[in-house]
C-alpha cells in the first residue's frame, strides 16, 4: 500500500492527543494529498441525516459543501453502500463537478460495521487516475478513521 502506515500512525497519534474530529479529518486529507499524483484534492464528507456535509479538505476549494444522498458520485456511494472509482467523470450523468480540471474520482466510504459515517472523496486531474492499489490505500485510511472518529 502506498505509504498507508505512516498516515495511520499519524492519525492514531493525533487521536491520542484528543484532536477534534475536524482536525483528524483534515490531517487525513492532507496526508493523502501529500502522497502526490494522482491525488489532486481530498475531501472528507460526513453523513448528517440524508446529507453529506464537507468537514475537511486538502486541495482545491469546492462549492459542494452539502450533497444529498443519491446525488452525484458522492451521494451515489452512500445510496448504494459501495465505494466508487470513476475513471471518466464526464461519462457520469449526475456528476457534480468540484472543479473543471477533475477527470477522475475515487470515493471511499468511512463505515463502522454496516453504518456509513461518511466518506473520503478524492479528485484527480488525470483520467483513470485511480488504481486498485490507490483504492486499497484509501480504504485502509478510511477504516482507521472509522475506529478513531
Amino acid at each position: 500500500m502506498l505509504g498507508t502506515s505512516p498516515i495511520i500512525r499519524a492519525l492514531r497519534a493525533a487521536h491520542l492527543h484528543d484532536v477534534s474530529r475536524q482536525d483528524l479529518l483534515r490531517l487525513a486529507c492532507e496526508r493523502i494529498r501529500g502522497l502526490g499524483a494522482p491525488f489532486t484534492s481530498v475531501y472528507a464528507y460526513m453523513l448528517h441525516g440524508d446529507e453529506l456535509v464537507l468537514e475537511a479538505f486538502a486541495g482545491r476549494l469546492t462549492e459542494h459543501t452539502r450533497i444529498p444522498v443519491g446525488q452525484g458520485v458522492c451521494g451515489t456511494a452512500v445510496a448504494s453502500g459501495e465505494d466508487q472509482n470513476v475513471p471518466d467523470v464526464t461519462a457520469v450523468g449526475n456528476y457534480l463537478a468540484c472543479n473543471l480540471e477533475t477527470r477522475s474520482e475515487l470515493v471511499v466510504l468511512i463505515r463502522r460495521g454496516s453504518t456509513i459515517l461518511g466518506q473520503l472523496d478524492i479528485d484527480s486531474d488525470v483520467p483513470a487516475g485511480f488504481t486498485a492499489e490507490h483504492h486499497t490505500t484509501v480504504k485502509a485510511i478510511a477504516d482507521a478513521l472509522a475506529v478513531l472518529l
